[in-house]
């Protein structure tokens, strides 16, 4: 399960990054929190209070 939550994170990143040197700051802004949200490691809307399992 974790890999597909940091496969998943490193995805949603990517296409942050890739939205933001296209010129859209607002929806780039948008991917890379949820990546980081999403994400296994720290923070993660999957884990009880944010804390590590």
């Amino acid at each position: 399960m974790s890999l597909l939550l940091w496969l998943a994170a490193v995805v949603l990143v990517v296409a942050g990054i890739v939205t933001l040197i296209g010129g859209s700051v607002l929806w780039g802004i948008i991917l890379i929190v949820l990546g980081l949200a999403v994400g296994p490691g720290g923070w993660s809307i999957f884990n009880r209070g944010g804390a590590r399992a």
